[in-house]
């Protein structure tokens, strides 16, 4: 019983999950589109107005196309520790479900106030990972310049 508890919640996490990214997906398209026949290509320029136009509106919004490996580091821990954030709120969101619906049934409670005290001290270790980088980041910053 408790396996097909714990799969449940598995699987509704990676439910939501995917609804949470799938639609950064949608959208992707191909701006190059080859013709099949190589003997149709008039100009390389063509193919590439929208990808042309993508490139201006990044540089008028601040996008660099050459980035630092301290920048592109810093974009995936941001994003990871953006993921564990997530992951921490449908923790929370999950252990106190599992309370509000335990119907005074003490060891239900215990097992969502052991959801809820597992995902804080997670929190605590995400917060603390954080800044043990922004420290080291802002001292290879400051040496670089």
């Amino acid at each position: 019983m408790k396996i097909k508890n714990h799969l449940q919640a598995f699987f509704g996490i990676i439910i939501i999950t995917a609804f949470l990214v799938l639609p950064f997906l949608v959208f992707a398209e191909n701006l190059v589109t080859p013709d099949p026949d190589p003997s149709s290509f008039k100009n390389a320029s063509e193919n590439n107005k929208a990808l042309d136009k993508l490139k201006t509106i990044g540089k008028d919004s601040g996008y660099k196309e050459d980035i630092s490996l301290a920048t592109a580091t810093g974009q995936v821990v941001r994003a990871a520790l953006s993921l564990l954030g997530i992951i921490f709120i449908f923790l929370i969101v999950i252990g106190g479900y599992k309370w509000m619906t335990a119907g005074g049934n003490e060891e239900n409670v215990k097992i969502a106030t052991n959801y809820i005290k597992r995902a804080t001290i997670g929190l605590i270790v995400i917060l603390s990972a954080w800044a043990i980088w922004f420290f080291i980041a802002s001292r290879l910053a400051a040496s670089s310049s």
